[in-house]
């Protein structure tokens, strides 16, 4: 991070987020959430996890381990008297990258084995171990640092594929421009132009001369609380029609990617209307207006459900399906379901537990009841108490009060 800060292209706040293991790269990402314009990895296998289990909303970068840093490992390779850098087994990068590598050096690849496909750690320690045991191979050149501890306590020859400086300087350039732009797309001038069907009628008689005056004050008082929730700003058009000004950001939040009509929902459920709504982007409000009104007109001839936005470039913003997450092994519990499956086994109304016991209660190891007691932390269902010190060595335990009245809430 220091290496990278004080040559970054535009000014930017580093932040950190370690793990022990890549497998909680997505984890990382989604305790993140909005408070980052953009991602960076410390190599392609945490990138690919984030991206598969569908948490990066943001731009999304990682550090090349390919290049200069491959050449490096294998220079280190050819140091080792046990290992013949022409035939190794490689995991992580594609077969291109490595052939690249290969073609600089002038040495043949024809006996390198590669293995590109994102796995456990013990699959993939596996597959070098294999090869190895089999005599097809001499050794191991590893992007992952579980794999290359795991090979190296087996005593089986492994060089680990370490970053270079400028790699690293790079992807944080790279990872900042990206923010940045990020940041600029998502200050961008939005219009919303909402129109009410129910207002744009004629009269009817038998309705009383006031329910117009009373609906439009009603339907114009929410609109205000709901555009003061994104920073907007609310302006009667007409009888019938409202105009909103907002930043892109806030409307990508609120709709969720563009996938939901802005304010329809809470006017449907608290006033029973039906409204039109098109959203515009643009780089002065008239062009902001007018593609707004653009995308009314499309939404009110049916021509597309999901195209009620339209681009600065005139262009319809039709988001892509949202990919169902991707999970090794079953599906996380909720944490009322925690909570449930813990009051249920407490014993004599003690509602304190640290991990070792809520893991026994629940049929887990100590470190996914850790887990899952941070989890119950951050929705409200329990709280951390001050570690329990005791004289003997190693980490103090840490004390969990779970809250089991609120199950009654849910």
């Amino acid at each position: 991070m220091l290496m990278g800060h004080n040559s970054a292209p535009v000014p930017c706040r580093l932040v950190a987020a370690a793990y022990r293991d890549e497998q909680e790269a997505a984890d990382k990402v989604l305790r993140l959430g909005p408070s980052v314009d953009a991602c960076l990895f410390a190599s392609p296998v945490p990138f690919e996890l984030a991206r598969r289990a569908g948490v990066l909303t943001m731009p999304a970068t990682h550090v090349q381990l390919g290049g200069a840093a491959l050449i490096a490992a294998l220079g280190r390779a050819a140091l080792d008297e046990r290992i013949d850098p022409r035939r190794v087994s490689t995991d992580v990068l594609n077969r291109a990258d490595v052939e690249e590598a290969y073609a600089d050096l002038g040495l043949p690849s024809n006996e390198v084995h590669c293995r590109d496909e994102p796995g456990a750690t013990g699959t993939i320690s596996a597959y070098h171990e294999r090869l190895m045991r089999q005599g097809v191979t001499t050794g191991a050149i590893t992007c992952i640092p579980a794999v290359a501890d795991r090979l190296s306590a087996a005593g089986l020859p492994v060089i680990r594929v370490r970053p270079t400086a400028g790699a690293v300087r790079t992807a944080l350039n790279t990872a900042a421009l990206l923010g940045a732009h990020h940041r600029l797309e998502e200050s961008q001038l939005t219009v919303i132009i909402i129109e009410v069907p129910t207002l744009r009628e004629p009269v009817r008689r038998a309705a009383p001369r006031y329910w117009r005056e009373e609906l439009r004050l009603s339907l114009h008082r929410l609109l205000v609380q709901e555009a003061n929730r994104m920073n907007a700003a609310v302006w009667p058009i007409d009888d019938h029609s409202y105009l909103v000004t907002a930043t892109r950001g806030s409307i990508h939040a609120a709709t969720d990617g563009f996938r939901v009509l802005p304010f329809a929902g809470r006017i449907r459920d608290e006033l029973g209307l039906a409204v039109e709504v098109g959203v515009g982007m643009g780089r002065t409000t008239h062009d902001a207006e007018s593609h707004a009104r653009a995308a009314l007109a499309r939404s009110q001839a049916g021509k597309q459900a999901q195209g009620f936005a339209v681009d600065r470039e005139g262009r319809a913003l039709v988001p892509p399906p949202r990919m169902p997450p991707q999970v090794a092994g079953p599906a996380k519990p909720k944490g009322v379901e925690v909570l449930s499956r813990l009051a249920a086994k407490l014993e004599g109304g003690d509602t304190v537990v640290d991990a070792e016991n809520a893991g026994r209660m629940l049929g887990v190891t100590p470190r996914t009841a850790r887990r899952l007691l941070r989890t119950l932390v951050d929705e409200g269902l329990a709280w951390p108490l001050p570690p329990n010190r005791t004289p003997q060595p190693g980490r103090p335990r840490q004390l969990y009060r779970l809250i089991v009245e609120k199950l009654g809430t849910h």
